[in-house]
């Protein structure tokens, strides 16, 4: 009896490990820092930009690897940090407002392997770092939120009640009613008192025709709370729309959101989507007043003049018919003339707001209305940033028939639908933000504590090597090389993966799987010792071995990789790292241990007869 695996078999667990190998090796070449300059909204990349960022740098005496536009965005290679903050302050005085420039670190990987597809494992911000944005929460802008939403409510109950008013505003947190008569202000006082958790009135005058609801401090507290809650769950959204792994997101603070990307590769677009403000708003075009009269200065009651992108400014009714709260879904796509468009569905609050506001205007224009938040610079008394409001009519279109759920928006180019799409599909900030404060950070435990784990791990394997090529002989230098292998899949593999970091608890796993490689040969290789004492043939004795000891591997494998999966599924951040690594080495060390081990012994010993072995 010989042991011998058909072709196939020793052609796969080559083509696998060559594989493997090819896509591990861009993990050698390591990065380098660089400066990453994307287009804003208004704004487009040219080789004039590239020529006015090569210019840049040569007057600023910086000596720039390479200066390339690829894939809508141009990279600037820099020799050290230091090259690539200079860099960066230089370009974006030269390039003002209208360009996004941040921080990147880029892979040094030759264009031979990028053109495979193969690219570094992203490493997490305990290990190589990332970046790091600090938001401010506009926390006026989510109180004047709420409070709005609470004098469409009053309006609402009001008309029900049969209680008359002339006028309902917002003054902070008060909301000042002026109603009709006395009697209309009692009967409001009356309908008011106790009704709304989180509101007192303020003035009980029996006289007045003014009544003040004002919002409390607890009120004011879980509005604030709330506003940062929200945005924080709209951030992860939008984390996932990026596709970074192990994302970094919590509050800091009263109203400060601290994000970490780790190795994150797009910078740029990172800072674009997390601190973009952009919603949309749905209004009816004014048609009964002259817009000519509203640019003269003439607005009517109840309208308001609002610039339109490419064309003129356009007169539109105060009245809201829906905001981006409602969008559930948007996706991009094209028409018949091959131009984006924006396709939106809504909940069902949102479809039966637009199907009543469409229905008695078939055949008059509305207008989709793209709204962003600037920060000023400056801060209120209280020390909050101050936000301006910049709203602009991206398109004006007829109904056709009466709308819901599901339509349509144009008036977009191509990149701007599609991280408009994002932005509504990760949902609308309920308060706007400003990020504070960028940078990329280096490793969290100290790249002393990196060299020292380094160190540990690479003289737990030698020693591991060792003790195999010790007690074991020929089988255990063939158990190294297998453990060598399996280090080289689960590398490959992590860099395969999109979006895939390794943490240093990333790095425990790979340890640990390193371990249950080892003890599998283990027990394969004492199985075949016993099949040697019991007078078992050295062919009879690496059958009967691997046969005998794989249901028992099997065993101890499968129930760590349910823990593996169950980890990766309840867990987060660092739990994550580690059970991702641990899972991958799992299946990656059966393969080795089981398969790639198997078919060395029988290459070298399976084919002939021999009288021992020397395991």
């Amino acid at each position: 009896m010989l042991n011998k695996y058909p072709l196939w078999k020793n052609l796969l667990v080559i083509i696998v490990i060559a594989v493997a190998a090819l896509y591990a090796l861009p993990n050698l070449y390591g990065e380098e820092p660089a400066v990453q300059i994307s287009a804003s909204r208004n704004a487009e990349l040219t080789p004039a930009t590239l020529d006015t960022v090569r210019s840049t740098l040569q007057q600023e005496n910086i000596s720039a690897k390479s200066v390339a536009l690829e894939n809508n965005q141009i990279l600037v290679r820099l020799k050290s940090d230091k090259d690539q903050l200079a860099a960066k302050d230089a370009i974006i005085d030269s390039l003002g407002d209208s360009y996004i420039v941040a921080l990147n670190l880029a892979p040094a990987t030759p264009s031979w392997l990028e053109s495979i597809g193969a690219s570094p494992m992203k490493l997490g911000l305990d290990l190589r770092g990332g970046v790091h944005f600090l938001m401010e929460v506009d926390m006026n802008e989510a109180l004047e939120k709420i409070q709005n939403g609470m004098t469409d409510s009053l309006r609402s109950q009001f008309r029900e009640e049969r209680i008359r008013y002339t006028d309902i505003s917002v003054d902070g947190r008060d909301i000042e009613l002026t109603l009709r008569t006395v009697e209309d202000a009692q009967q409001a006082r009356s309908f008011l008192d106790n009704r709304f958790q989180g509101y007192t009135l303020k003035n009980n005058d029996a006289d007045s025709k003014q009544v003040i609801l004002h919002m409390t401090e607890q009120k004011l507290k879980e509005t604030r709370d709330y506003a940062i809650s929200q945005n924080i769950t709209i951030m992860r959204n939008r984390v996932n729309e990026l596709g970074v792994a192990e994302p970094l997101i919590q509050r800091q603070g009263a109203n400060r959101i601290v994000v970490e990307l780790p190795g994150i590769q797009d910078t740029a677009r990172a800072k674009e989507i997390l601190g973009a403000t952009a919603t949309l708003e749905f209004r009816m075009v004014d048609t009964d007043n002259s817009v000519r009269d509203a640019i003269n200065g003439r607005v009517p009651y109840g309208s308001q003049l609002l610039p339109m992108r490419d064309g003129p400014p356009q007169l539109l009714k105060d009245d809201i018919i829906l905001t981006g709260d409602h969008i559930v879904n948007a996706s991009v796509g094209y028409d018949e003339y091959n131009r984006p468009q924006v396709n939106i569905s809504l909940d069902g609050v949102g479809g039966n707001k637009m199907s009543l506001a469409t229905k008695d205007n078939v055949g008059k224009p509305m207008a989709t209305v793209f709204i962003e938040y600037e920060a000023t610079g400056t801060r209120d008394a209280e020390g909050n940033m101050q936000f301006k409001k910049n709203a602009e009519v991206i398109n004006v279109a007829t109904i056709q028939s009466r709308l819901s759920s599901q339509f349509r928006i144009t008036g977009v180019g191509a990149q701007e639908a599609q991280n408009l799409a994002l932005l509504l599909r990760a949902g609308a900030l309920i308060a706007p933000i400003q990020i504070v404060e960028e940078r990329t950070v280096g490793p969290s435990l100290g790249q002393e504590n990196i060299d020292r784990g380094t160190q540990a791990i690479v003289w737990g394997f030698i020693l591991v090597v060792l003790f195999m090529m010790a007690y074991y002989r020929k089988f255990g230098m063939v158990a190294n090389l297998a453990l060598f292998a399996n280090v080289i899949l689960i590398i490959g593999v992590m860099s395969m993966i999109p979006g895939a970091t390794l943490t240093l608890p990333g790095m425990a796993g790979i340890v640990l799987t390193v371990g249950m490689a080892v003890d599998a040969n283990v027990l394969i290789f004492e199985r075949i010792r016993e099949e040697i004492r019991a007078k078992r043939s050295p062919q009879q004795a690496i059958h009967h071995g691997y046969d005998s000891a794989f249901s028992t591997i099997a065993d101890a494998n499968v129930t760590t990789l349910i823990a593996a999966l169950i980890l990766f599924a309840v867990g987060n951040g660092p739990v994550k790292g580690f059970a991702i690594t641990l899972a991958i080495g799992i299946v990656t060390s059966m393969f080795t241990a089981i398969v790639g081990t198997r078919a060395v012994i029988n290459a070298v010993w399976g084919g002939k007869k021999i009288k021992k072995l020397s395991v």
